[in-house]
């Protein structure tokens, strides 16, 4: 278990007014929609919206720089240190704020693994924020809530702001985590997704000293116990090809490896929801339509009341939170044993990798570092074209440590349990986005199934001239035109031009981490030409 501190006990008197503590979800719902914070869709899920904030805000987000972390931490664009004294400043107005509103109080866990288990006190000026929490993260029992101690406080107050000119901060909005008193303060932001992803920024601090590699993966299991993994940025279909009705769903985004395997961090999904298709996605449709799951940001039809998942005027990163018990076919545990395949999703808007490759431990290591994805027009304000999109360990923004170490850990497991490991393009062929195509969902999974089945393991393979993947030649029920991702370009020299420069992208990333990777990691890097 994790020590609790001084000031973390002080932290549970913060607010002197009425607590609303460990409400169950039809109760936060009722007092969501009657404080008009939300309102309920024609099937019963929580409507909400954000607000300017429809997504994180990384800038904004600090680490309480104490003496006893700043030798651990890896100090830069998405850890940025705040003085220990302004901090305290700030949560001293935070607290005297909180002392007169009511707050949503709920007692979690994150880490499915008892033995590990964070206790989690949440508390929020909002009833929606306090069931996001309650979606996302695990519920304890309830003689496990006769004398429960948090480790941590998140203290979640969007309508509480700082002063720049007087905090040091970079807006009137911070994320700040503080390792030592044991505080995620979130304020001046309603997007839910900062509660989550500060508790998974935690975890990734703390797991690795307990021998744990934290990772930013979804993961399955089938009836024989083989796990999987699939890493991948937002948008390479995480969470759609986790959610397979022929395996089990063990988490859709936060887990860890340790020396008994796999588990969960988290006790729901957040899963993107622009463009959700019933028939292609149907197990988080269902969840997604139903009392107690939250519609972030999704438009509802004005006639019937019901979720308008092609709507974006709002945002495109439209979102559903749902607890897991409201997919069928789960791991009831959370926990699973090694990874007997990792997969590596990319969805490459330029139109060059291929659908699947299969990669070594050093390539696989290699990737995994690069973390590569490519944006296209309507994800981000203004873009117009695809531009490419690198983050180290698939989420540099909650990696408080060094990327080395992440990467160390993981080459090591690959390499002891003899995990097979994979790269899956979800992108385009044909040419890059605007005039090729997206290789279809039911393409993507029957590669996989082929994959993961081990009908892949005794196919003959062609090494790609510039990436160096090994490329299956083919794979039954799939069109081996497919398979090889420069035969189905027109122009071949256009192909070739267009891979090398994404080649480019991959080495000029590739430049800062060179010299903290074994000289085998150094040896797997993409460069023009090959």
């Amino acid at each position: 278990m994790w020590a609790r501190t001084a000031e973390a006990r002080a932290a549970e008197r913060t607010a002197q007014a009425p607590r609303l503590a460990r409400l169950a979800t039809a109760q936060l719902v009722t007092a969501a929609v009657r404080r008009g914070e939300g309102r309920l869709a024609a099937e019963g899920a929580l409507v909400v919206e954000t607000g300017v904030f429809t997504g994180r805000s990384p800038k904004d987000k600090y680490l309480v720089a104490h003496p006893s972390i700043a030798d651990q931490v890896d100090w830069g664009e998405h850890n940025q240190p705040l003085d220990p004294a302004r901090f305290r400043r700030i949560l001293e107005r935070a607290r005297a704020y909180a002392a007169n509103r009511p707050l949503f109080v709920q007692d979690l866990y994150a880490c499915a693994d008892p033995g590990l288990r964070l206790r989690l006190r949440v508390m929020s000026e909002n009833a929606w924020h306090a069931l996001f929490a309650r979606n996302m993260f695990l519920r304890p029992a309830g003689e496990e809530l006769e004398d429960f101690a948090p480790d941590w406080l998140v203290l979640h107050l969007p309508n509480f702001r700082v002063d720049p000119k007087r905090d040091g901060t970079r807006s009137e909005t911070l994320i700040a985590l503080d390792f030592a008193e044991r505080i995620l303060l979130v304020v001046n932001t309603s997007y839910a997704g900062e509660i989550k992803k500060g508790i998974f920024t935690v975890l990734n601090y703390l797991l690795p000293e307990r021998g744990v590699l934290p990772m930013h993966c979804a993961a399955n299991v089938d009836a024989q116990g083989r796990v999987a993994l699939f890493f991948g940025l937002s948008g390479t279909g995480k969470t759609t090809l986790s959610a397979d009705p022929d395996r089990r769903l063990i988490g859709d985004d936060e887990h860890g490896w340790g020396d008994l395997g796999v588990f969960n961090f988290e006790g729901g999904c957040y899963a993107k929801v622009i463009h959700l298709d019933p028939e292609a996605e149907p197990v988080i449709y269902q969840a997604s339509n139903r009392f107690g799951a939250i519609l972030e940001n999704v438009v509802l039809d004005p006639l019937t009341g019901r979720p308008d998942f092609d709507d974006a005027r709002l945002t495109e990163n439209t979102r559903s939170s749902y607890p897991l018990h409201f997919v069928p076919n789960r791991e009831e545990s959370g926990r699973a044993g090694h990874p007997r395949d990792i997969v590596m999703l990319t969805c490459d808007a330029f139109g060059v990798l291929p659908p699947i490759s299969r990669l070594t431990p050093e390539q696989a290591t290699y990737h995994f570092l690069c973390g590569y994805t490519a944006r296209v027009a309507g994800t981000e304000r203004g873009l117009k074209e695809p531009k490419a999109a690198f983050s180290a360990c698939f989420g540099a923004p909650f990696m408080p440590r060094p990327a080395a170490v992440y990467t160390r850990m993981l080459h090591e497991r690959i390499l002891r349990h003899r995990s097979r490991c994979w790269l899956v393009n979800t992108g385009w062929h044909g040419g890059g986005y605007g005039v090729g195509r997206r290789y279809p969902l039911e393409v993507t999974r029957r590669l996989l199934q082929a994959a993961l089945s081990g009908e892949l393991d005794d196919v003959p393979t062609r090494r790609h001239p510039i990436f160096g993947l090994e490329m299956p030649r083919h794979c039954p029920g799939v069109d081996e035109r497919l398979l090889d991702p420069a035969a189905s370009w027109s122009d071949a020299e256009a192909y070739a031009a267009q891979a090398n420069r994404v080649a480019a992208l991959f080495a000029k990333h590739f430049e800062r981490f060179a010299g903290t990777v074994a000289p085998e990691i150094r040896a797997c890097a993409i460069r023009p030409g090959g």
